[in-house]
């Protein structure tokens, strides 16, 4: 397949003490350089014209306990949503902290510590501050130093091979009326990626001519999908490279205990295993559940973080080098208040935190 094409900026704070002021140089250089103090390295990892996705991270000299960043975007440049981070930007000026959780940054750390849509230019940042501090000695950032995987010569493979195929998977959060599969097809089109989405059904998501084919089917349980052999049945007529899984909203209403949803999930993995040995599969810690009141289910929210709390360790239980599980997480930055319609299925801005979750994912996959 392509490989993507990125553009890697680094903020390098060198400092005496974690976090304090120092000089400050934006450069495309080998990162390994910085020795001490800390860093920040801000990276473009999608840019479609009018937006792109940007991570950060930090490297700590020495530990940090809570941390602030700030700088200024170019002229017209707007954060369009962010996970893992409060922000706040007020013109050009933008301002992202943490959300607790991912506070701590040990001494020579490097922690990827949010990430964000934007919309305008994917051009460097400037007057680049930690913790208030403003670091000296900024200059813009030189031209791409040339290695193996930047050169646009090595994009191609000598002969194209197939399409990787992805299936979505899951209820209607995938099938209808959630569509984050359209955002993600897009942003991995614009990456370069040469995939396939693969399921028996087929619904158009925005934008156009996004790939339609999916396995979300509205109000199901996993426990019941494999339980009546319908995850089976799905997975042979596509059995796909990579399976994306957000599956088991309808059994935490279900109150379905977690054991039994991994049940459901083990036996989803065992099957697509005797059929694809090299599969690999990226399941979902769901999105949050606080449905309006006429739903019901008071106890939907914690429900969904019980379920949540026991993945990571089931997939670790069960991941293997030739068949690796990676758990996505769709729940931290995902705000029920604004990022769905009804405290239960995603709207446009829950949709683009889905992709944008899947996406990073994926590019670790691809």
């Amino acid at each position: 397949m392509r490989t993507k094409r990125n553009r890697r900026l680094a903020a390098t704070l060198m400092a005496a003490a974690a976090l304090g002021a120092g000089a400050l140089t934006i450069s495309t250089a080998d990162l390994a350089h910085a020795e001490e103090g800390c860093r920040v390295d801000y990276t473009v990892v999608n840019d479609w014209g009018s937006g792109f996705q940007a991570n950060v991270a930090i490297t700590a000299g020495e530990a940090i306990d809570g941390w602030e960043v700030g700088w200024d975007f170019p002229s017209g440049t707007t954060v369009q949503s962010a996970w893992n981070v409060d922000w706040s930007q007020s013109g050009g000026a933008f301002t992202g902290s943490d959300v607790g959780w991912n506070a701590a940054v040990a001494a020579g750390q490097t922690r990827e510590v949010f990430g964000f849509i934007g919309s305008g230019s994917a051009e460097a940042p400037t007057s680049i501050a930690v913790n208030g501090d403003l670091c000296d000695g900024q200059t813009e950032p030189s031209d791409p130093v040339t290695t193996p995987t930047d050169d646009p010569t090595t994009d191609e493979p000598d002969e194209p091979g197939e399409p990787v195929s992805i299936m979505p998977l899951g209820d209607s959060i995938t099938g209808s009326p959630g569509c984050w599969r359209g955002n993600l097809w897009e942003l991995l089109d614009d990456a370069g990626y040469d995939i396939d989405f693969v399921g028996s059904l087929s619904q158009a998501c925005a934008p156009t001519g996004s790939d339609p084919d999916h396995e979300g089917h509205g109000g199901y349980l996993v426990t019941q999908s494999v339980a009546n052999g319908d995850t089976r049945s799905w997975l042979e007529m596509n059995t796909p490279d990579v399976l994306l899984m957000h599956f088991g909203t309808n059994d935490v209403w279900s109150a379905i205990p977690p054991a039994q949803i991994l049940d459901a999930y083990t036996a989803i993995v065992e099957d697509l295993r005797e059929l694809n040995p090299d599969a690999i599969i990226l399941v979902a810690q769901i999105i949050p559940l606080h449905p309006d009141a006429s739903f019901g289910c008071t106890e939907c929210p914690q429900r969904a973080i019980d379920l949540n709390a026991e993945i990571p360790g089931w997939a670790a239980g069960l991941t293997t080098a030739q068949s690796p599980i990676h758990v996505v997480d769709q729940w931290t930055g995902f705000d029920s208040a604004t990022d769905t319609y009804d405290g239960v299925h995603p709207d446009e801005d829950g949709n683009v935190k889905i992709a944008a979750n899947w996406f990073e994912a994926l590019q670790g996959v691809l």
